[in-house]
């Protein structure tokens, strides 16, 4: 039990906040709500499980530095969503260069499953079903996996993920259309067998 139990986000980012009397313990209560779903985020946005850990912290880290600028216009796991699809993006362009992607998010399918209590077989359905969705993301094109993530998963508007990508709205949309239909496609074939992922979306437009 936390003695943060009960507490809004808002009420813990307000005690974080509070100037000479800033307390870090009711900012690690946050880290530790919100952390299952960036660590998520960051592992299908980069396709790197080794380096989802890192940059998840890293993400938390920026937040921490940065939380006396947050006006509390959004809730904070929408700020926190910010940072972390800019701390990715940025992550694979240093990597990969210029990255241009699309995106279905699997933080919404994964985290719920991982968190809620269940009888051991529910509890292995819903591993196996994780592990095919994270096959079938890691499959996919970059071009298509990051703009799905980011729209599906992050839920910045078509806009935004233009800005983001450095690409036009029309395009944006198109590719996301078109994740989608692929992401459905490939996923109602599951399960894979262990160590195999389906050719998803290989072929880059």
């Amino acid at each position: 039990m936390s003695p943060w139990d009960g507490e809004p986000d808002e009420r813990l980012v307000e005690l974080a906040q509070g100037g000479a009397e800033a307390d870090a313990r009711p900012f690690e209560e946050l880290v530790r709500r919100h952390q299952g779903f960036v660590v998520a985020n960051c592992r299908v946005i980069t396709r790197s499980p080794a380096d989802a850990e890192d940059l998840a912290q890293e993400v938390f880290v920026k937040a921490f530095f940065g939380l006396r600028r947050f006006e509390g216009r959004a809730q904070f796991r929408t700020w926190i969503q910010r940072i972390k699809v800019n701390h990715c993006l940025n992550h694979l362009r240093k990597t990969r260069g210029a990255v241009m992607v699309d995106i279905s998010d699997v933080a919404a399918e994964v985290e719920p499953a991982m968190r809620t209590p269940a009888s051991a077989d529910v509890e292995l359905q819903a591993a196996t079903e994780r592990d095919d969705i994270l096959r079938v993301l890691d499959a996919m094109s970059d071009t298509l996996r990051i703009p799905l993530m980011l729209r599906d998963g992050d839920g910045l508007s078509y806009e935004e993920i233009a800005a983001q990508l450095g690409i036009g709205l029309s395009a944006v949309k198109m590719r996301i259309k078109r994740a989608r239909a692929e992401f459905r496609a490939h996923f109602a074939k599951a399960p894979f067998p262990a160590g195999q992922s389906p050719r998803v979306g290989l072929k880059r437009p």
